[in-house]
């Protein structure tokens, strides 16, 4: 029964705080999946009085299990051990809660003694998840770090499909390799238990693969124009292409195995890029994109340069 509170627990951390959720928990901790079919319905504060309302076996039943969970649980050990005090003193009101739930069964109030177990059951739920957000935390990282690994396989398959399109040069595939060594190495990381590692290493690849990806798609200067409406709407673009190549520099150069020298390249091509760019936005300030776009593709390529003498090779 404590295995089955524990996996309840985990399950609902996320979910719950409502009495409803807490309700089910309590249900699936006892192993009462049947009783549970049966008595689905609850009355909470404002529920209708038509509303169908728990019998004494029933109650008798959730007593038991609501107990279990506030003395004997899993759940319980665990926010003793922690000393949280806002855990604890959730504990002590769904203690409370519980107290009163017996007092409205003496006094055969049904309705009232469901309600109050499930506020019990609801309170010490909100006491777990304060006892341990490390586990809370745990999940959303890892979901987060599932989100960003589809993200980028997404754009490895779109860098794979416009090197086929454009018959681009070997050199080009390089970048394919870096992101999938970048994935795999951030996979074993996850693996690991060392999921932050692992998402800021996803979120490297991810952008060495958007900033290839924005390159080969981007074309030759000569012919890149034709994609777009207008300068200006190409200014936007060439803004976008460079916040993504300035992002992955930032990126390169927090990781702490680039060696000092490279870092003092990168950071003399990363101040030229400044500069440039700094004169393409004074250009586009006053209308001319034309020359705003030139200014901001050389802001970029200093970008790659800097990027490449870190060890990344991204084409453009």
């Amino acid at each position: 029964m404590d295995d089955d509170l524990h996996s309840a627990s985990k399950w609902g951390l996320d979910l719950l705080v409502n009495a409803a959720a807490a309700l089910m928990f309590c249900c699936l901790a006892a192993g009462g999946g049947a009783a549970f079919a049966q008595s689905a319905v609850v009355p909470s504060r404002g529920a209708h009085p038509d509303q169908p309302v728990l019998d004494k076996a029933q109650l008798e039943r959730r007593f038991a299990s609501v107990g279990f969970l506030l003395e004997k649980s899993s759940a319980a050990r665990q926010i003793e051990a922690s000393g949280d005090a806002g855990a604890l003193e959730r504990r002590a009101r769904a203690r409370e809660s519980y107290r009163q739930a017996q007092e409205t069964f003496k006094a055969e109030d049904l309705a009232g003694t469901a309600r109050l177990l499930a506020e019990a059951s609801a309170l010490m739920m909100e006491a777990a998840r304060l006892a341990n957000p490390a586990q809370v935390n745990g999940e959303k990282q890892r979901t987060d770090f599932a989100a960003r690994l589809a993200s980028v396989k997404a754009l490895l398959a779109a860098d794979r499909r416009v090197i086929a399109e454009k018959h681009a040069a070997p050199k080009a595939a390089e970048t394919s390799r870096t992101v999938e060594k970048m994935i795999a190495e951030a996979t074993q990381l996850a693996a690991t238990d060392k999921l932050p590692e692992g998402r800021a290493l996803l979120d490297r690849a991810y952008l060495v693969a958007r900033a290839a990806l924005s390159s080969m798609r981007g074309g030759d200067t000569l012919t890149r124009s034709a994609h777009f409406a207008n300068k200006e709407e190409e200014f936007q673009y060439e803004i976008e292409r460079n916040n993504t190549h300035r992002t992955l520099i930032h990126s390169l150069l927090a990781d702490k195995r680039n060696a000092q020298a490279a870092e003092a390249t990168a950071q003399a091509s990363v101040e030229t890029a400044a500069r440039l760019r700094g004169e393409a936005e004074r250009r586009s300030a006053a209308g001319d994109f034309a020359a705003a776009v030139e200014q901001l593709d050389q802001s970029t390529r200093e970008l790659l340069r800097a990027i490449r003498s870190l060890g990344i090779f991204v084409p453009g």
